[in-house]
């Protein structure tokens, strides 16, 4: 897709001059998207960034990263210029409809923009990072991650369950089976934490002991590992996310009980692997949320995106329980830190104008 064309996060065979901050279709690698619907099944996935996710054989090195091995290594100072040239040049917003025929409509999520071709849907992950219900700035090459990362995953859990995607051509881009979207966001999660108004550690520490139907016990602390991961849903709301029940799910229709219970062992089964995962590579998956839609055929489908660094929480396994034992925060290579620069600056939730991200915030997020 040449209407997509962006650097890559080897800079060194990319120059500059391939970005494009707003996707447009001027120079048209496909005319029509009518040629969706003679794609063949999609039986593999790009080949995963060597960024997001080191070799299996790297594992046992990769246990022992620590946040002093990110900020000193070589490959920061190889990719940290092209970041830092990229500030003003995001992927931020796309626009097709005028340009590519066949396109019906456009949905502008928080992060994805998405373009209804009739069977299919095209999904172009943008840059735009979101946090709070709104959109906090734009984070160099944080679309191609997101996406990158998201296929990597998708290809290697389809032993637990079916995923929506057909093809991927381009890295911000995925071509998706359409599907009928629960309305419910299924959030995972192994340990007492967070900062929005949904987290878990922020509701703890109000007094709620009983949260989206699981009951906590006194005495936790914060970035404790829970006993046993544990599923708290919430609704897709068009400006707020809210908490909601299995109950409630069931009773309000969002679901049949059917539906809620495949997905639900659905989540729990790919949360639990990824946490596998993440273990061997040294990082801990510490909660993400899934999405699943249902197919013409009735089954239920995987969607969306992924244990991305965007939908979860990672921490460095490393340095964990030192500094759990220490009362300090963990190491994390996500968004969190540039969540809670906001939280101590403004009140994301109400300010109607947010300070801007400073820029070596937005670098180093960018980073990691």
């Amino acid at each position: 897709m040449a209407q997509c064309v962006r650097s890559t996060l080897t800079p060194s065979r990319t120059p500059q001059s391939l970005f494009t901050r707003t996707v447009s279709a001027k120079n048209q690698a496909f005319a029509s998207v009518s040629f969706l619907r003679t794609l063949p099944e999609f039986k593999g996935y790009p080949k995963q960034c060597s960024v997001v996710m080191s070799c299996q054989g790297n594992a046992q090195r990769q246990q022992q990263l620590s946040l002093d091995d990110l900020v000193t290594s070589n490959r920061k100072g190889e990719v940290l210029g092209t970041i830092q040239d990229s500030l003003s040049n995001c992927l931020s917003d796309t626009n097709l409809l005028e340009t590519v025929p066949g396109l019906k409509s456009r949905i502008k999520g928080k992060v994805r923009d998405i373009y209804d071709a009739g069977d299919y849907l095209v999904l172009i992950t943008t840059d735009r990072l979101s946090a709070f219900d709104r959109n906090l700035a734009s984070i160099p090459f944080k679309g191609q991650v997101l996406n990158e990362t998201s296929l990597w995953w998708f290809n290697n859990t389809q032993h637990i369950t079916p995923n929506a995607i057909v093809s991927s051509p381009d890295r911000n881009v995925v071509i998706a089976k359409k599907c009928s979207v629960f309305p419910i966001e299924f959030v995972v999660r192994g340990y007492v934490t967070g900062s929005t108004d949904t987290s878990l550690w922020t509701v703890y520490k109000k007094g709620v002991r009983n949260y989206c139907g699981n009951a906590l016990s006194d005495g936790l602390v914060k970035n404790q590992k829970l006993p046993a991961n544990i599923l708290t849903p919430t609704t897709k709301a068009e400006d707020h996310d809210v908490p909601i029940s299995p109950t409630e799910i069931v009773e309000g229709g969002f679901m049949t009980q059917a539906e809620f219970e495949e997905a639900s062992m659905k989540a729990l089964s790919l949360f639990e692997f990824g946490q596998r995962v993440a273990k061997e590579h040294g990082v801990i998956l510490v909660d993400t949320k899934y999405e699943f839609g249902k197919s013409s055929d009735g089954s239920i489908l995987l969607i969306d995106e992924i244990h991305t660094p965007d939908s979860s929480r990672y921490w460095l396994a490393g340095s964990y329980e030192e500094r759990f034992r220490k009362g300090l925060e963990p190491e994390n290579v996500d968004k969190e830190f540039l969540r809670l620069w906001f939280k101590e600056n403004c009140n994301p939730y109400e300010d109607e104008v947010l300070p801007a991200a400073p820029a070596e915030l937005v670098t180093e997020l960018a980073w990691r």
